[in-house]
């Protein structure tokens, strides 16, 4: 036996060391697609264990895109290549990282292979990245002790938009610290830049508010949750949870370096029960309130009439700010009830005060929430910062920077794109994966809505032909969103999220004449490799 064993081993270290055993890369087996790949006569670059990755001295973001490199070869090969910073010169057996201003657009690349070095050059550290993103791509997941290939070629690639994101909903359910970066690590795997996290809803408060204690000392805890889709069964068990500022400091810098930036929303003036709770004079009512404890919409929102609500919504956000790095902060403006705000005083004494009045197309009360929403976009504005807010916000008269998400379908997009506002095309049709996967709803979790399959999902354009092409360069991008009202679980997140991750990326990256869905099909076998490897909890319906 214990010859066996020896012999064994000895395998083992001769079949590691023997360079004949290789892989070879397949550019055109990655996800995204590159816009152009050309493929050259010559010798191919093998990646073996003495090959070196190099970063311009001093470029400290190249340093990191390098580190990446290095680590995404050893967990796919085993090996951790050496990185130092140099600018090759004739240096051979070498992997160069880059920038060229040459390059149009501000997040493409040019990766070239030849057989003495491997060039990737961005004209931004982020392009680079994302040159790192298909070389890593086009190598199988897992090739243990083997040399790489790569064939001589020149890819040129860029994103076709610039706003490419994911959303994911902690309010109903809170996930862990180290689940919000395993999800940033799927989005920054599937070329995407943007994280919105919703942290603020009727059924918890997420965001730790040092001027504003209680909302998260009362607001981030309910005291029972609903039972399915029950509003009438609940577990009886409290539920709650919440990110110090600490922790979102090390969230907002772990996406930063993935080139990932984050999108906080502070949901308001609905969706609000949880702050209500914890400050019941912002309500219309003065309370009592609770927080919300199944799903849904409530009638109870911030009083707009009360000068308070300002002072609290102005605190809030300057903390806010401080926190998160971003153009944007996201203020909600969705499914807000009027009915409080038509019985209030001091609501219809503001909407007076101000001349805000009913006509053919809007209601006093729709004034009323336009008048706040343009207010703290001032705010915002002052300090810098732009407002992104749901469609619902067009009715009325719309903030004047506003950037509109449309997810009640494409009609408030192309409105809002009409009106000259940049918009985000997230329509709940197409882009809401809490819907089901499949039309078989008995096979799948409770989920909401109708089915929202991979293909429909690929098939997606984002872009309406009615607009004329003025009106289209305000579409900025897509984004995706994880509602998680029946999702409790980082395991169902993954279920619901991937592969429609992957059918998003191409709607997001690719031109529309280069998409194939069948093709896609084909490509997304390989990326299943690197879920499998990294233990990700997929949707298998498309297999």
């Amino acid at each position: 036996m214990k010859k066996l064993i020896a012999i064994s081993v000895i395998s083992v270290v001769i079949a590691a060391c023997d360079t004949s055993e290789r892989v070879e890369a397949d550019y055109r087996n990655v996800i995204p697609l590159p816009h152009e790949i050309v493929m050259v006569d010559g010798n191919s670059f093998v990646v073996e264990k003495d090959t070196r990755i190099l970063y311009p001295e001093d470029n400290v973001l190249l340093e990191r895109n390098a580190q990446f490199l290095a680590g995404y070869i050893e967990e796919t090969t085993g090996r951790r290549l050496k990185v130092e910073s140099g600018q090759g010169g004739n240096d051979e057996n070498v992997i160069m990282l880059g920038l060229d201003a040459s390059i149009d657009n501000p997040e493409g690349y040019e990766l070239t292979v030849s057989p003495d070095r491997v060039t990737i050059k961005g004209q931004a550290a982020n392009g680079v990245f994302y040159g790192l993103q298909t070389l890593r791509k086009s190598v199988p997941a897992i090739a243990y002790g083997l040399d790489i290939i790569l064939p001589a070629a020149v890819i040129k690639d860029a994103p076709r938009f610039a706003y490419r994101g994911m959303m994911l909903d902690v309010g109903r359910h809170f996930f862990s610290v180290d689940f919000v970066k395993r999800y940033i690590d799927l989005l920054a795997m599937h070329n995407m830049n943007y994280f919105h996290w919703h942290l603020t809803e009727d059924q918890g408060w997420r965001i730790e508010i040092k001027k504003y204690p209680r909302l998260t000392e009362i607001g981030s805890i309910r005291k029972e949750t609903g039972i399915g889709a029950s509003r009438t069964e609940f577990d009886g068990k409290p539920y709650g949870g919440f990110y110090t500022q600490d922790e979102i400091r090390e969230i907002v810098k772990y996406a930063q370096e993935r080139y990932v930036t984050v999108i906080p929303e502070i949901d308001l003036p609905g969706h609000m029960l949880a702050a209500l709770a914890a400050y019941p004079e912002l309500g219309c009512t003065g309370g009592p309130y609770e927080v919300a404890c199944h799903w849904g919409v409530f009638p109870d929102v911030l009083c707009l009439g009360n000068e308070k609500t300002y002072e609290f919504l102005e605190g809030v956000l300057a903390e806010v700010i401080e926190l998160f790095p971003s153009k944007y902060i996201h203020i909600g403006g969705d499914e807000a009830p009027r009915t409080r705000w038509e019985m209030c005083p001091k609501c219809q004494g503001l909407a007076k005060k101000e001349g805000l009045k009913t006509d053919r197309e809007h209601s006093t009360e729709d004034r009323l929430q336009s008048y706040c929403m343009k207010r703290i976009e001032r705010c915002l504005n002052e300090k810098g910062r732009q407002i992104i807010g749901w469609d619902e916000i067009l009715d009325g008269d719309v903030a004047p920077n506003a950037t509109v998400m449309s997810w009640r379908g494409i009609r408030g997009g192309i409105k809002a794109a009409k009106l000259k506002h940049d918009v985000i095309m997230t329509p709940n049709d197409y882009m809401y994966f809490d819907y089901y996967q499949s039309d078989d709803k008995t096979q799948e979790p409770l989920a909401m809505g109708s089915g929202v399959t991979v293909e429909k999902v690929y098939g997606f354009e984002p872009v309406a032909a009615e607009l004329e092409n003025e009106e289209k360069k305000h579409i900025l991008g897509v984004q995706a969103n994880v509602w998680t009202e029946y999702i409790a679980t980082p395991e169902h997140v993954e279920y619901m999220m991937v592969p429609r991750i992957a059918a998003l990326a191409e709607v997001q990256w690719m031109m529309p004449e280069e998409k194939d869905y069948q093709e896609f099909l084909k490509r997304l076998n390989s990326l299943v490799g690197f879920y499998k490897r990294e233990s990700v909890n997929y949707a298998k319906h498309v297999f």
